[in-house]
């Protein structure tokens, strides 16, 4: 069983990835990637002082809020969202990461008046993968502000190859950042952080690097 004692010494160890690429451990945030993990591996790993969970799927974010109750716990929602799920998730999600599509913000500003968002943009050019396009960010960004969001930054999964790749699209997201003066950049994973944190990542979010493979609940890390 996962402990708190091997969630912490995993997270030291992300920890060190971060300041051996450049980065501010106490700058980037780590967010603690939960998803299709135990409730008991959940709340080691906030025992172990990681309070930023993401989760990507409606029912299972709301099933692991619902049984933790804890009110220290920041719960980001970090993946694919229809508008029909925003209700549900409403009362729980401290940051939406995900907002891709105008029609989903006026759901979230709906239900969640001024709620915390971050645009979610597509640089691999995949259809099949979420965010929008790099030269819509401008006016998504604009729209959500219209719709009364907070839009703290930008977020962004890398695409598969080469880190020269990886760094570009990267470098494009912190481009797009600090050109609308969006100071939060929620770049970089288990596998490709160092390239992130490079380009000026502010959240790397983490799940393979802390729990192991999901679903496997016998040891932590790669």
């Amino acid at each position: 069983m996962t402990t708190v004692a091997a969630i912490a010494e995993a997270a030291a160890a992300v920890r060190g990835r971060i300041l051996a690429a450049g980065g501010d451990p106490q700058r980037v945030r780590l967010l603690a990637v939960t998803k299709g993990h135990p409730a008991a591996v959940i709340a080691a790993a906030a025992d172990a002082g990681l309070l930023d969970l993401g989760e990507s799927y409606a029912q299972e974010l709301t099933a692991k809020a619902d049984a933790m109750d804890r009110g220290d716990v920041r719960w980001h929602f970090i993946g694919g969202l229809q508008r029909n799920k925003v209700r549900q998730i409403a009362r729980f999600v401290h940051l939406w990461q995900s907002v891709d599509r105008l029609p989903l913000a006026a759901e979230i500003a709906r239900h969640v008046p001024g709620a915390s968002v971050l645009v979610q943009v597509n640089v691999t050019g995949l259809e099949h993968q979420s965010g929008c396009p790099p030269e819509r960010v401008p006016a998504i960004v604009e729209g959500c502000a219209d719709l009364g969001l907070e839009v703290r930054g930008l977020m962004a999964i890398g695409p598969q190859g080469p880190e020269a790749t990886v760094r570009a699209a990267f470098g494009t997201v912190r481009e797009l950042a600090d050109r609308m003066g969006l100071p939060e950049r929620s770049m970089g994973m288990s596998s490709d952080l160092e390239a992130a944190v490079a380009e000026g990542s502010t959240m790397v979010r983490v799940g393979t690097a802390l729990f192991g493979p999901r679903g496997n609940t016998s040891g932590v890390g790669q």
